[in-house]
């Protein structure tokens, strides 16, 4: 059986992100005044107060440094929120896909061992946003070309979390 896990900003990425963001800005922290903004280092809505930050996060471009991947043009950067302080990460209780509202609109974008866009869809959160997920990314999963999927905000354009195929066998 496949599983398929949501991924967070890894902690190495978000000390960096912290520091200086993937456009090369400082990172600014400020106070979330009414929170629900959606934190990529924890994968949960801020909370009102909670100290965040908004920072340039290049994902593909983290993930092609771990495994030599050359995404070329397909290397993107855009806006992600993120504690301005290390955090626990997401928690271990947490239950299905974060930043699952149904209705809402999300691209699930597909790519190959060199970091190339090789297929995508629109997807339309469902009433069921887990059965929604598992069969987005069971069909993606299911061209041996992909090894990993991005979701992203239709609204937005930015980065939701990241997907890899947990394979038996390999």
């Amino acid at each position: 059986m496949t599983t398929y896990e949501a991924r967070p900003i890894a902690p190495t990425a978000l000390d960096d992100l912290r520091t200086t963001d993937d456009a090369g800005r400082p990172c600014v922290p400020y106070k979330a005044e009414e929170g629900g903004d959606p934190l990529r280092c924890c994968l949960r809505g801020s909370g009102p107060g909670e100290r965040i930050a908004l920072v340039s996060y290049a994902p593909l471009r983290r993930w092609a440094a771990e495994t030599w991947a050359r995404p070329g043009a397909y290397d993107e950067q855009g806006p992600v929120f993120i504690h301005a302080e290390e955090c626990e990460g997401p928690a271990a209780d947490r239950d299905g896909y974060p930043f699952a509202r149904p209705g809402a609109l999300r691209t699930v974008r597909r790519y190959n061992a060199d970091g190339h866009i090789v297929g995508g869809s629109l997807m339309e959160i469902p009433a069921d946003p887990s059965q929604g997920f598992d069969a987005a990314f069971a069909e993606a999963f299911a061209d041996p070309e992909v090894a990993l999927v991005h979701v992203r905000a239709v609204e937005y354009g930015c980065f939701h979390f990241e997907v890899r195929a947990n394979r038996p066998g390999r």
